[in-house]
């Protein structure tokens, strides 16, 4: 994971150190909709390879209740990104763009992101609309 890295490399800036002085916390880095799409991987995969300190890990309720009948932690993402650019490296000699995919991934992501905060205004103001039952 590269994003680990940098974000590990941001919490301990100067300037994080500077407004940590004054109160403020880190933001937590969010891993999100973690559940396994691939029905022959591991259906914690996610939860395992992404367990790192100051995340926060998103997941389907499935996803959620098998890890809690036969999860366990291992170790956590390492804080310089273990692997990871290695593989991307590998993934580009095989031809493999990765900015593409990840900018794909990052817009289908955001427009699902979307697509739920729309779903739920919609749920709020029909409720909103409705009349008020007595009580």
């Amino acid at each position: 994971m590269i994003v680990y890295p940098e974000y590990q490399s941001r919490l301990s800036s100067e300037r994080s150190r500077r407004i940590y002085s004054f109160g403020a916390r880190p933001q937590r880095l969010l891993w999100a909709s973690t559940g396994t799409k691939d029905p022959t991987a591991s259906d914690i995969l996610y939860i395992k390879a992404l367990a790192a300190p100051l995340t926060v890990n998103t997941m389907p309720e499935k996803t959620l209740l098998a890890f809690a009948e036969h999860g366990e932690l291992g170790d956590n993402l390492s804080a310089n990104g273990g692997k990871a650019e290695d593989t991307l490296v590998h993934f580009a000699r095989s031809g493999i763009d990765i900015d593409t995919i990840g900018d794909q991934l990052q817009e289908k992501r955001a427009n699902a992101f979307v697509k739920s905060w729309s779903d739920l205004m919609e749920v709020i103001s029909s409720k909103c609309a409705e009349p008020k039952k007595a009580s």
